[in-house]
């Protein structure tokens, strides 16, 4: 990672700080969803296990795409002030600028997820894992965070507005939704349990709650970094290409 990635990566932290009412909502709102989901359907929704045990993993993945949001809307900040101009100016490639945004989403959500865990222990959840579990899941959250980062990179490169580019939390944060995330897909109708079984997000789901429960869940893993490596290599691609277009 060269030396100008890591600088805007700080750069882009330190703009996160300054922007309150971004940040609090990035965190604050998987915190509150957590609690509505526990509190206020858990009862209600048998999944075979403690609900909140079966919900942490969905809630994750909501946090990082309300995350990610942050992240397309800094790019298309950054091309509407002029910012970019000035760092071409000084021989820093898009390359560098890009994945200063990446890093500072992964840290963010990071950070987001610490608190979600937090909070969860706090409402009982028990996880099984053994310390290779939690690595194993801890591995494939980061690899989903960092494809749905890039692939907002690729949109804020598109959008036109940051409040445009802000709308691709809704696409990604509505995902987990259609999936086993917060419901068994059993029950749902049957036209729907194909896509919510097969969509990119299901396996990334089932592996974290197999993998935090101890429990197997055999290629599953593999399919969901499968999936992520999928997208942030095309993610990546369009976003040199799009960048290019933009800058030139």
């Amino acid at each position: 990672m060269s030396a100008d990635a890591l600088t805007l990566t700080g750069r882009s932290i330190r703009l996160s700080r300054r922007n309150i009412d971004a940040l609090i909502t990035a965190i604050a709102l998987p915190v509150i969803l957590l609690l509505v989901f526990v509190y206020f359907f858990g009862g209600a929704i048998n999944t075979g296990t403690e609900y909140v045990t079966y919900v942490v993993p969905g809630v994750l993945l909501l946090c990082a795409g309300f995350g990610s949001a942050n992240t397309a809307m800094a790019v298309t900040e950054d091309l509407k002030g002029g910012i970019i101009d000035r760092f071409r100016s000084m021989d820093i490639g898009g390359t560098a600028i890009l994945t200063g945004h990446v890093l500072a989403s992964t840290a963010r959500n990071l950070a987001a997820t610490s608190l979600v865990f937090a909070l969860a222990f706090a409402i009982g959840f028990r996880p099984g894992a053994s310390a290779a579990g939690w690595f194993a899941a801890l591995g494939i959250l980061i690899a989903y965070i960092l494809a749905i980062s890039w692939l907002a990179a690729a949109v804020g490169l598109i959008a036109k507005s940051p409040e445009a580019a802000g709308g691709f939390s809704f696409f990604v944060s509505f995902l987990p939704y259609p999936s086993p995330a917060f419901v068994p897909t059993d029950t749902m109708p049957s036209w729907l349990q194909g896509f919510a079984e097969h969509q990119p997000v299901a396996p990334v789901i089932t592996s974290l709650r197999g993998l935090l429960l101890g429990e197997s869940i055999g290629h599953t893993a593999w399919v969901a970094l499968a999936w992520c490596a999928g997208i942030a290599t095309v993610s990546i691609l369009i976003a040199a290409a799009l960048f290019s277009r933009r800058t030139d």
